[in-house]
């Protein structure tokens, strides 16, 4: 069995031997430097407008919801937990889950608003 996998291999090899190469320029004229960097800055063009700018859009907002929340709004947390704000700082939140009960969690931590995570 294995001499016949190396026969088939020896097969392979000659095949791409005998295959005519593509992969070298023609004698002519070489691209210049704008013609060789134009696909690299197409893809990062395409990877900005495509990836980095919605994030960066998503992040501000996020940020802008989580300076406007105050005691009494009812949050959602990245985990799931949903409660009303019953304290805050700048770094963290108390959330009360249900009636005396009351947990901390990173202010970063909130998704965002009960009503605008609700199907309705």
């Amino acid at each position: 069995m294995f001499r016949r996998s190396t026969n088939i291999f020896a097969s392979f090899s000659t095949l791409l031997v005998s295959l005519p190469v593509f992969a070298q320029a023609p004698a002519g004229q070489q691209p210049s430097l704008l013609e060789s960097l134009f696909p690299i800055i197409a893809v990062f063009g395409i990877f900005y407008f495509l990836i980095i700018r919605p994030q960066t859009r998503r992040m501000k907002k996020h940020q802008e919801a989580l300076t406007q929340l105050k005691k009494g709004d009812e949050v959602l947390t990245s985990g799931g937990i949903l409660g009303t704000i019953e304290g805050i700082t700048d770094k963290w939140v108390t959330l009360e889950i249900a009636q005396g009960v009351r947990i901390k969690a990173l202010k970063s931590q909130i998704a965002g608003l009960a009503k605008d995570a609700s199907p309705n």
